[in-house]
C-alpha cells in the first residue's frame, strides 16, 4: 500500500520556499540600490524616480537603460558614465541635476 501524500506539509513547504526567495529579492534589490549609489538620495527622489522608470513606455529609452544596466553588471564603468544616458552635457535627461545655463540667457 502506498504512502498517503501530505498535501499540507508540501503547501508548507512550497510557502516556505516562495517566502525564501521574495525575501532574497528585496535583499537584492537593496543590494542593487546600494551598489549604484542610489542610496545616497533621498527616499522621496528614489522613489520618484523609480515610478517615472516603471510608467516609462518608449521602446528606446528602455533599451537605453538595458544597454547601460547590462554594462553595469558587466563592471564596464566607462561605457555607463559615458552611454547613451548622457544628454551631451553629462547629465542624464531628466535627472533633477541642474542643467548648465548659458551666461547670455541669465544677462538681460
Amino acid at each position: 500500500m502506498r504512502k498517503p501524500r501530505d498535501f499540507d506539509a508540501e503547501l508548507k513547504a512550497l510557502d516556505d520556499r516562495a517566502r525564501q526567495l521574495k525575501q532574497r529579492k528585496v535583499q537584492q534589490l537593496g543590494e542593487l540600490v546600494m551598489a549604484t549609489g542610489a542610496d545616497a538620495l533621498p527616499v522621496e527622489e528614489l522613489a520618484g524616480a523609480l515610478l517615472a522608470v516603471a510608467a516609462q513606455r518608449d521602446a528606446a529609452t528602455k533599451a537605453a537603460w538595458r544597454s547601460a544596466g547590462e554594462a553595469f553588471f558587466r563592471g564596464d564603468a566607462k561605457a555607463v558614465a559615458h552611454g547613451n544616458l548622457r544628454d551631451g552635457k553629462g547629465v542624464a535627461p531628466g535627472s533633477g541635476a541642474p542643467q548648465p545655463t548659458d551666461a547670455k540667457a541669465g544677462a538681460s
